[in-house]
């Protein structure tokens, strides 16, 4: 198996993007990658997208971005695993290099959410829940995580307070994201009183509407060191694994299993542990999502999460600085789209190029992107060469 480079990046500025469709916002990203990696010939492509059926009305989403990417006719996949989706195109691009298959190939994601009613967004996102045994009961993803949230809360004291400081730590890393949906801060007195969606979880406790895509390039390594001038960030590792997807049948309401195996396999394939990471973007579609991945990736003790998060452990200046791009909660979260984005700030961090929020000489970062309610979930460790 070969080795495997993003030699590439490109997000564009994710939020309410009204003038632009879907192709738009995927073309746009998709040429600052392009751009960035200094390639002209591309061999494949793989797009993540949760519903852009239910979004915008449009599939067969392969053949249209390839097609107003100019691009036809190089093979195109689209890809989909509810909110990893993004984070399954990566791995499906890795795969096709490391195989030998292709050397060059273009992996992104997209998702238009706007163009759609708050119900319509909320029956889109619903489909990646269990229709016949959460959803046709009335259970939304804000209503699912409440239920982890009480949970997590009961069996380790998890406050108010914990829950809190990880939306304020990530609107303060999002602050310093040009890119960002949500650009301003925010207090620990702010999130708890914000409005209730559902108990405890506050509106400022969940991850936005958002539109957005972002693209990566991936390059042998071989051919990395023929074409690039970036420094090469190298794909160390990648897992991916599945859960049941009804909360009702999993053992635990507080761990997700789909994170612990996905992280398991990329550690090791790459030949690290937990404490070999420097920083990690992971998927805090809402706040205590965050505090339970980084307990299952193993950067905390199960139950020690919300502490750590409060403590300013997870801070850009913490001992493991997590979601230093602002997270979903703040960068925003175009499901098709949020795995890809995690790579492209990795990236940006382990090249020094992350701006005011650039942390001093990270070498190894980590991204966990999953699906749902954690029914899915891929895991990526990169280092810089």
């Amino acid at each position: 198996m070969r080795e495997v480079c993003v030699i590439g990046v490109g997000m564009n500025k994710w939020g309410e993007l009204w003038g632009k469709s879907i192709r738009d916002i995927f073309v746009e990203s998709a040429l600052l990658a392009i751009k960035d990696a200094g390639v002209d010939k591309i061999d494949s492509m793989y797009v993540g997208c949760m519903t852009s059926g239910l979004f915008v009305g449009q599939e067969h989403l392969a053949s249209l971005l390839a097609d107003y990417l100019g691009k036809v006719p190089i093979p195109s996949t689209r890809v989909e695993s509810a909110c990893a989706s993004g984070g399954l195109a990566v791995r499906c691009g890795f795969i096709e290099v490391a195989s030998g298959m292709s050397d060059v190939v273009l992996v992104g994601g997209v998702e238009k959410m706007t163009d759609v009613s708050g119900d319509g967004a909320t029956y889109a996102l619903a489909t990646a829940a269990d229709q016949e045994y959460e959803v046709f009961h009335g259970a939304t993803f804000p209503g699912l995580y409440a239920l982890m949230a009480k949970r997590h809360m009961h069996e380790f004291g998890t406050t108010r307070d914990m829950l809190s400081a990880v939306a304020v730590k990530n609107h303060d890393n999002g602050s310093k994201n040009p890119l960002a949906q949500f650009q301003s801060k925010t207090t620990l007195e702010g999130v708890a009183k914000a409005v209730m969606v559902a108990d405890p979880l506050t509106l400022m406790d969940c991850s936005p509407i958002t539109d957005g895509a972002a693209c990566a390039i991936l390059a042998s390594v071989d051919k990395a060191k023929e074409i690039s001038k970036n420094p090469l960030v190298k794909i160390l590792g990648v897992g991916n694994a599945t859960d049941r997807i009804a909360l009702h049948s999993r053992k635990s309401l507080t761990t997700l299993n789909a994170t612990v195996e996905a992280s398991k396999r990329a550690y090791e394939m790459a030949g690290k542990s937990p404490k070999d990471i420097d920083f990690a973007e992971v998927h805090d579609c809402f706040t205590i999502a965050e505090i339970m991945v980084t307990e299952d990736l193993g950067f905390f003790e199960k139950g020690k999460g919300g502490h750590a998060a409060l403590e300013g452990k997870t801070a850009l200046d913490g001992e493991k600085p997590i979601n230093t791009s602002g997270g979903l909660k703040s960068k925003g979260h175009p499901v098709g789209a949020t795995g890809v984005g995690q790579i492209a700030e990795v990236v940006k961090q382990l090249r020094g190029e992350a701006g005011e929020r650039q942390l001093k000489n990270p070498k190894v970062g980590l991204t966990q992107n999953m699906g749902g309610s954690g029914g899915s979930a891929v895991v990526h460790i990169l280092e810089v060469m």
